[in-house]
């Protein structure tokens, strides 16, 4: 098994371990961005944090970033949570406007 196998094989065993993602970074380094948990609740505005880390609600989608103002980054379908739930029982105000994602 040569060095390029063996970091992918540990890599591979983070996320499993772990339970993160990793994606490319801006600079093609590796980034590891924690799961959303089965169930979201949002409050007025569609932002969650967790672990460091900054995720947006958006028309049905999630972008993350490690700061709330951006840059924010694409959120793998399969990363979503199962469930959104809003604490007054519906969504929130702000559901039109549109954020500053810069999706790559």
């Amino acid at each position: 098994m040569n060095a390029k196998n063996i970091v992918w094989a540990n890599l591979l065993v983070l996320i499993m371990l772990t339970g993160c993602l990793v994606v490319p970074g801006r600079r093609r380094e590796a980034v590891m961005v924690p799961l959303l948990p089965p169930v979201v609740v949002l409050g007025p505005e569609p932002y969650y944090e967790q672990s460091g880390y900054h995720y947006h609600y958006y028309n049905g989608g999630w972008a993350y970033s490690r700061s709330r103002g951006g840059p924010w980054q694409a959120l793998p379908r399969d990363h979503y949570p199962k469930e959104v739930r809003y604490r007054d029982g519906r969504p929130g105000h702000d559901k039109d406007r549109k954020p500053e994602h810069r999706r790559r």
